[in-house]
């Protein structure tokens, strides 16, 4: 990761709460949650077993899309 890259991720983090205390950032973003980029700019789609247990997870018919703006900048600008 680059500096540049490291400066929006702190950006990101300052606009926002996170209710797990951004644990992905403190391991290095090594440990993530399972969803993928799909082409919506605001969502993800989450992969997770129990997706209801992340407040980020909101149900969309049969599935659930990610609106953690973190985890989308992983996903589409450092392909985590």
């Amino acid at each position: 990761m680059n500096d540049e890259q490291r400066k929006k991720i702190d950006g990101i983090m300052a606009g926002m709460t996170c209710p797990k205390h951004f644990a992905c950032a403190e391991k290095g973003f090594e440990r993530l949650c399972k969803a993928r980029d799909f082409g919506l700019d605001a969502y993800l789609e989450c992969l997770e077993e129990n997706p209801l247990s992340c407040p980020f997870a909101i149900p969309f018919g049969f599935s659930h899309f990610c609106q953690c703006p973190l985890r989308g900048y992983l996903a589409r600008k450092l392909k985590k």
